[in-house]
C-alpha cells in the first residue's frame, strides 16, 4: 500500500525535485471504501500506513528538508464505521446521535421513497434506508458512497468536533489542510429536489446513465444552483477556521477542493478572512486549446485579484485522468471519467509532448502550482486496467459506465528493474515482494525515476530545471502580461513574467521564435528547429 516510513524515505527526492510542500491524501483509520476518504477516526493513523510516531518522524524530516506538509481533511462526511455513525445506528429517530448526520423519514407509502431525488456523486441514489429491528426505517444522506454518510453541519457539535480535529494536527506541527469537498457540507434548507448536474469530476448525479460519452459533463446554463454544493453557509465555517489557524505560529494554510464553475464564486473561498488557496479547476478543464487556456488564465487572475489572493494552478490530481493521456486523445479538450481498454487509447507520445509544453506554461504563471505525484515522470493513465482489479466505488455504483479514477492512482515506478518497480518491498509468506495495490502497466518501466534521473532530456530533468528557474526568478510572486506574439485563435499562447517570456505552440504549424530571444528552457528535444517552435511545444525565453 505504501506507508508513512516510505514517504519519509522519498522526501529527499521531493526536495531534489524542487517543490516546497507535499500534500498527503488521507492516512487516517478507515475501512478504505474510498481510498481513505471514508474516515473512521480523524486522530489516528491507519495501521496500513504506520502510527503517530511514524507521522511525527516524517513531519520532522520534511521540515528539516524545508518541505511544508499539508494533510487532507474530510469534513463533509465520515465513514459508516465512525463511532458517531455507529452510535446513530443504535439510537432512535430524532436522537442527538442521529442529529450529527442527515437522517430523514422517507416519502410515499410507508416511507418507501427517498426524502428527495438527489443522486450520489458516485452514481445511484444519495440516500440509503436503514433496517431498524427488522423493519424499514429512516434514510440517511450520502452524497458519495453508501459508506460515507454526510455530516449535519447545522449541528454545533459537528463544528466543535472538526475544529478540535484541526487543532489536533496543528498541535503536531502540520502546515495546513487540503479541504475535501470544500464546497459541500452545507445543504439548502428543506433539502429540495434538484434535477441539475454537478461538474465535480469524481462522478455525476444523474447515475448510471451519465457519462456514456466519456466527456466532462458541463452544467447547462438553465440549471438552478445546486442545493448541496457552494451554499453561502460554507463561508462561515472557513472564517472560523481562519481564526484557529491564526492562533498558531508559522504560515499555516487552507486550500479548497471546490468544484465551483464561476471564478467569481471560487474567489469567495480565498477572501482575506477565509482560506489561503483554492484549486483552479477551470484551468485544469481547459484542455489543450489555446483559446480555452487563455480564457482560464484571464478569468482566474481577475477573480483572484478582486479579493487579493494568489491563483492556484493544477493540471492533474487523484480524481482526474492524467493530463498526458487526456492531451493524447483525438479531442484533447474532452474530460473522460476514466479510460478503459474499450475506450479510445491516447497517443502517448503526442500527449506527453503537449503535457510538457503546458507544464512550462503553468509553471511560469504567478501564484502557486500543484503537481500530481508522477507527473514529473510523464506518467500516462493506466488505460487497460482489468475490471477485476478496480477499486473506485464510482466504477461499481455506475456498473462500469464510469471507468473511475483507479487509472491515475497506480503507484509510482521508482526502479525499473525492481519488483513492483520499487514501490512495494514487503515480503509475502512465500518470500517475494507483494505486488502494488494497483498493478502498474509495462510502460512504467521506461518512466521509472531511476531511469529518468540518469537520462539527459528526460521529463524528470525538465521538471527539475523548470522548478529551479521558477524559484530563481520568483515567478510565483511575479506578474502576468500577454506578449505581442499572443494569438490564441492561431494557437499561440505567449506571455511574460518578469524577465521570463513563454511561447507555447498549441497550433498545428511551426511559429517563429522572436528575433534576438535566448531560449533558456524547451519542453522537448524536438521543440526548436531553425529558430522555429514546433507544434505541441513551448519554450522559456529571455531577451
Amino acid at each position: 500500500m505504501g506507508d508513512l516510513p516510505g514517504i519519509s524515505g522519498k522526501l529527499g527526492y521531493l526536495a531534489d525535485l524542487g517543490v516546497n510542500a507535499v500534500w498527503l491524501s488521507p492516512f487516517y483509520v478507515s475501512p478504505q471504501a474510498d481510498a481513505g476518504y471514508d474516515v473512521a477516526d480523524y486522530r489516528r493513523i491507519d495501521p496500513l500506513f504506520g502510527d503517530l510516531a511514524d507521522f511525527d518522524e516524517m513531519l520532522r524530516k520534511a521540515h528539516g528538508l524545508g518541505l511544508r506538509v499539508i494533510v487532507d481533511l474530510v469534513p463533509n462526511h465520515t465513514s459508516d464505521e465512525h463511532v458517531w455513525f455507529q452510535e446513530a445506528l443504535g439510537s432512535p429517530a430524532g436522537s442527538a446521535a442521529r442529529n450529527r448526520y442527515i437522517f430523514r423519514d422517507g416519502n410515499g407509502v410507508n416511507g418507501n421513497e427517498p426524502p428527495n431525488n438527489w443522486r450520489s456523486i458516485f452514481g445511484g441514489k444519495a440516500w440509503t434506508r436503514l433496517m431498524e429491528n427488522g423493519v424499514p426505517g429512516q434514510w440517511y444522506l450520502h452524497l458519495f458512497d453508501t459508506k460515507q454518510p454526510d455530516l449535519n453541519w447545522e449541528n454545533p457539535e459537528v463544528h466543535d468536533e472538526m475544529e478540535s480535529v484541526l487543532r489536533f494536527w496543528l498541535d503536531r506541527g502540520v502546515d495546513g489542510f487540503r479541504v475535501d469537498v470544500a464546497h459541500g457540507m452545507v445543504k439548502a434548507a428543506g433539502l429540495p429536489d434538484w434535477d441539475g448536474h454537478s461538474t465535480m469530476v469524481s462522478g455525476d448525479e444523474s447515475g448510471t446513465e451519465a457519462g456514456t460519452d466519456q466527456d466532462h459533463q458541463q452544467k447547462p446554463a438553465i440549471d438552478p444552483p445546486s442545493p448541496f454544493f457552494d451554499q453561502d453557509g460554507v463561508h462561515e465555517i472557513y472564517r472560523a477556521w481562519n481564526l484557529i489557524l491564526k492562533e498558531y505560529d508559522g504560515d499555516r494554510m487552507l486550500v479548497a477542493e471546490a468544484w465551483v464553475e464561476q471564478p467569481e464564486r471560487l474567489a469567495l473561498y480565498v477572501r482575506p478572512d477565509e482560506m489561503q488557496q483554492a484549486f483552479n479547476f477551470e484551468f485544469l478543464l481547459a484542455g489543450w486549446d489555446a483559446e480555452r487556456i487563455t480564457a482560464a488564465v484571464d478569468s482566474s487572475l481577475a477573480a483572484n485579484a478582486s479579493v487579493g489572493a494568489p491563483t492556484t494552478w493544477v493540471l492533474s490530481n487523484h480524481d482526474t485522468v492524467r493530463h498526458p493521456s487526456r492531451f493524447g486523445l483525438t479531442d484533447p479538450t474532452t474530460f473522460p471519467k476514466g479510460i478503459s481498454a474499450e475506450d479510445e487509447q491516447p497517443n502517448e507520445a503526442l500527449g506527453l509532448a503537449r503535457a510538457c509544453a503546458v507544464t512550462l506554461l503553468m509553471l511560469a504563471l504567478p501564484g502557486s502550482a500543484y503537481l500530481y505525484q508522477g507527473e514529473e515522470l510523464g506518467l500516462p493513465e493506466h488505460t487497460t486496467l482489468d475490471a477485476s482489479v478496480r477499486q473506485d466505488p464510482a466504477f461499481f455504483r455506475t456498473h462500469g459506465v464510469e471507468r473511475g479514477r483507479d487509472g491515475c492512482r497506480v503507484p509510482l515506478p521508482w526502479e525499473a528493474a525492481a519488483p513492483g518497480h520499487g514501490f512495494s518491498s514487503a515480503a509475502t509468506v512465500d518470500g517475494p515482494a507483494a505486488p502494488p495495490w494497483l498493478p502498474q502497466p509495462e510502460s512504467f518501466a521506461r518512466c521509472a525515476a531511476d531511469v529518468q534521473s540518469r537520462t539527459t532530456g528526460s521529463t524528470l530533468e525538465l521538471y527539475r530545471n523548470a522548478l529551479a528557474l521558477r524559484s530563481a526568478h520568483r515567478l510565483g510572486a511575479g506578474t502576468h502580461e500577454w506578449s505581442p506574439e499572443h494569438q490564441p485563435k492561431s494557437g499561440i499562447v505567449a506571455f511574460s513574467n518578469g524577465a521570463i517570456s513563454v511561447l507555447a505552440n498549441v497550433g498545428r504549424i511551426p511559429v517563429a521564435i522572436p528575433e534576438g530571444a535566448r531560449v533558456i528552457l524547451a519542453s522537448g528535444p524536438d521543440a526548436i528547429s531553425n529558430t522555429m517552435l514546433a507544434p505541441n511545444s513551448a519554450v522559456w525565453i529571455t531577451t
